[in-house]
């Protein structure tokens, strides 16, 4: 198939963050383009969006439901092969459900679903439709986070006894959904993000962490659920202590009152021969440290690396890769199984990106 994907998205208008990452990302390898939209519950606000991206205002539409029911009848060679969320939490399942139904790869940002319910519905309609379902955990696309994978898969770190995830930010700590601001008053809107705030939002980033590196599957957790700020209706503090399938135990926290933090991700793994270190805001590094010798620090760029964390490094050392390159690393690897699939193929095997079943398990 010698042409660019064809995508929808559903969300993402003026004044959305989100949705622009997710247009730089999904552009970012001239793989895709944007072609078709409903980017707000206002359909006025839905057709400056589209004017604002140059779109045909023939496939601007005013809600997803319109959308699906032009783009379904769209002739083969204009037809969108694949569609991508970017909506709050409570409307990722309907429009989900919906073009998988009609035949449509999905690309859908995190969490994946309103609630558990929702989420193995989704599952259960991917396995039976087999199209290509999409999670943007971002993170995980990361090259370093690929290195550190690849070294707990070597062995490398012996076995694994604790992890440890933390995710501080501060961007919550008064009570700015008063202010009407965009983001915060939806992500502590139970009716609209569920039942959970801050672990919801954020917490589900460290969660997918430590499962995409250490391969670790949560057994049991109890968990410390805080609302600081008065007046809001979701916690914005999470501190969970894990106990894995394979008898590691685990620390989990995420904070969104962290006075002075932005985006702290960070995830420390220790084995019986060594351990490892990655910070989000220091992406470009992965620290390993051992009981009897200095600590490493492995660097991005580098002829070193396992072949994986070359794959996903797009530029030379010493020029800095961090989100919206992780973000498109995941597009990238999207495309490989979409194009498989409008091809009528099945997906590259080496093809790794956060599917339904990572959806399911944060939920």
């Amino acid at each position: 198939m010698h042409r660019k994907l064809r995508f929808g998205m559903i969300g993402g208008g003026r004044g959305g963050f989100i949705g622009a990452v997710h247009r730089i990302a999904a552009q970012m390898d001239a793989q895709a383009e944007l072609v078709a939209g409903a980017f707000s519950s206002d359909p006025k606000r839905s057709r400056a969006s589209g004017r604002d991206f140059y779109l045909d205002p023939t496939r601007v539409y005013g809600s997803y439901g319109e959308m699906a029911r032009a783009e379904a009848a769209q002739p083969r060679e204009r037809r969108l092969d694949f569609i991508v969320i970017v909506t709050p939490n409570h409307e990722h399942f309907r429009p989900a459900k919906l073009f998988l139904e009609l035949g449509f790869n999905v690309v859908c940002d995190k969490p994946v679903a309103f609630d558990l319910t929702e989420a193995k519905a989704l599952r259960a309609l991917v396995a039976k439709t087999g199209k290509v379902f999409v999670l943007t955990h971002n993170y995980t696309g990361n090259a370093m986070v690929r290195q550190a994978r690849q070294l707990v898969r070597a062995g490398k770190l012996g076995v694994i006894r604790k992890v440890v995830a933390e995710y501080p930010q501060g961007w919550l700590a008064t009570r700015l959904e008063a202010t009407r601001h965009k983001q915060a008053s939806w992500k502590t809107d139970p009716k609209r993000c569920g039942a959970s705030g801050c672990l919801g939002d954020i917490g589900t980033h460290a969660e997918n962490l430590i499962r995409f590196v250490t391969g670790l599957e949560i057994d049991e957790l109890c968990a410390d659920l805080t609302t600081f700020v008065q007046g809001r209706r979701l916690e914005d503090d999470g501190n969970v202590i894990l106990r894995f399938k394979d008898g590691a135990r685990g620390v989990l926290q995420a904070s969104q009152i962290c006075i002075g933090e932005e985006n702290a991700l960070t995830l420390r793994v220790y084995g019986t021969k060594a351990s490892i270190e990655w910070q989000q805001e220091q992406p470009n590094e992965l620290i390993m440290k051992f009981a009897d010798r200095p600590r490493q620090v492995w660097r991005r760029g580098n002829g070193y690396l396992h072949a994986e964390a070359v794959r996903h490094t797009r530029v030379p050392g010493g020029h800095p890769e961090g989100y919206l390159e992780a973000f498109g690393n995941i597009y990238r690897e999207a495309f490989r199984a979409i194009r498989a699939e409008v091809s009528g193929r099945r997906p590259p095997r080496d093809v790794c990106f956060p599917t339904i079943s990572d959806g399911v398990s944060g939920m």
